[in-house]
């Protein structure tokens, strides 16, 4: 069944991040994972605090293949760039 992960980011790093958006695509691509929006652009319409700087909507073909991206040990210096560029938080759906 098709899985979704929210990622969303808060930058401090906008070159690191950069350097991450080059090596995304091809890691994710390892994974089967595809982007299914992106937005810089997102807007709080409920809640407290401030949008994230980028917001993405991902698609696995399953859960698994989402949990493989995230913890393999030859795309972590990928998920490294995007750490050190801000704050990151996935939530898999």
């Amino acid at each position: 069944m098709t899985a979704y992960a929210i990622v969303t980011l808060t930058l401090d790093d906008p070159d690191t991040f950069s350097r991450y958006r080059s090596l995304a695509g091809p890691a994710m691509a390892t994974h089967k994972a595809e982007p299914l929006a992106v937005s810089p652009e997102a807007q709080v319409i409920e809640g407290e605090g401030p949008a994230p700087d980028v917001t993405v909507i991902l698609t696995f073909p399953d859960r698994d293949h989402a949990r493989a991206w995230i913890n393999d040990p030859e795309i972590a210096g990928v998920h490294a760039l995007r750490r050190a560029s801000g704050t990151s938080r996935i939530i898999l759906m």
